[in-house]
């Protein structure tokens, strides 16, 4: 078998493809792709250190090359990341705290397994829902510098932005909003993502745009600038101990590259609705999958954790499969309208 650098190109060809399936979905949702590469790791008999470490490493590395794309299409509000970095920092320390406390009493791996699929199928659910019961006509407007209408506006973001606690800040989209209610949403978002010892993308998106109102766009960009950050001091202490593996990193790095910049470019072309729909159903396999794992975990059936994986990269695809084709169909029926005006 061919090798480069002691190992295989077969294996770095994998490592590569699923690099660009991984950076595709990270820059159109501003997920953190650790809930993918570590499991995929684990399955394949890499250490449970190495494999965190590893899809650590890359989402940082990820992170930078989606928050760039987003930063030219104007989908990043820095104020509202360095604020909600804050929060997030101060919640995740509080749920170390809370998460040592049931170690100790011998309950962390049942209750943070029924916590983690039941906040995944519950928050898939309501976005999915909200998405489908929208009137389809294309949700908040993609011009992070525009103003946001009204009616595109959550209930619940409603009632948080009526809150006039001074100081109040301005974000992208002519949202105004009460600095300690970013401060609370961010560390809500924190403590649960110190609990459930998540990288906690998939609880910030959907918080930025339900809870505090920003336009879904600027929400992933805003959440893939926070990642830099949270996931660059997690890697940078992980290289530290030595658990980073680069024949692992590099490969994926090097196809997700192009993935990102294609996912986060899609932000800007699919229909608002969509994205939310993708992501709730992303959300809801991911449920699944983390579900069937902790079943045959706990039965001893080895097989389910290979199904598990299964329905985790099956969903990845199915999803990033659909982005493109919702892309390809924006861009076409753009340059259909751009050569009849033409006419």
């Amino acid at each position: 078998m061919i090798e480069l650098f002691g190992v295989s190109v077969a294996l770095l060809a994998l490592f590569a493809g699923f690099g660009v399936l991984i950076g595709l979905l990270f820059g159109f949702f501003g997920m953190g792709g650790s809930f993918l590469v570590t499991p995929a790791l684990m399955v394949m008999g890499y250490e449970t250190d190495v494999a965190v470490a590893s899809g650590l490493a890359f989402v940082f590395a990820t992170s930078v090359i989606a928050t760039l794309k987003h930063r030219d299409l104007g989908q990043v509000d820095y104020k509202l990341g360095v604020l909600m970095i804050a929060g997030t920092t101060a919640g995740i320390e509080v749920g170390k705290i809370g998460l040592h406390w049931l170690q100790d009493i011998g309950l962390a791996d049942t209750v943070v397994s029924v916590i983690y699929v039941a906040l995944l199928g519950g928050i898939g659910a309501f976005i999915t829902y909200t998405a489908l019961k929208g009137d389809g006509g294309g949700g908040v407007s993609h011009d992070a510098e525009g103003e946001v209408d009204a009616d595109d506006i959550p209930e619940i973001a409603k009632t948080i932005q009526s809150y006039r606690v001074p100081p109040m800040i301005s974000l992208r989209g002519g949202v105004t909003v009460s600095l300690w209610m970013i401060l609370g949403v961010a560390f809500a978002t924190g403590l649960l993502s110190g609990f459930l010892g998540v990288g906690g993308g998939f609880i910030r998106m959907p918080a930025l745009f339900y809870l505090i109102g920003v336009p879904v766009p600027v929400a992933v960009g805003t959440d893939l600038f926070e990642i830099v950050f949270s996931g660059g001091i997690g890697s940078f202490l992980y290289a530290m101990d030595g658990a980073v593996d680069l024949s692992i990193v590099v490969p994926l790095l090097a196809g997700s590259a192009g993935g990102a910049r294609i996912g986060a470019a899609a932000t800007s072309l699919v229909d608002e609705d969509e994205i939310k729909v993708y992501f709730g159903v992303m959300l809801l396999l991911g449920s699944l999958a983390v579900a069937l794992r902790k079943i045959g975990t706990f039965a001893d059936v080895p097989v389910l954790q290979t199904v598990s994986l299964a329905v985790i990269l099956g969903a990845a695809t199915l999803v990033a499969g659909a982005v493109v084709v919702s892309s390809v169909r924006a861009l076409r029926t753009e340059a259909a309208s751009t050569t009849s005006t033409a006419d």
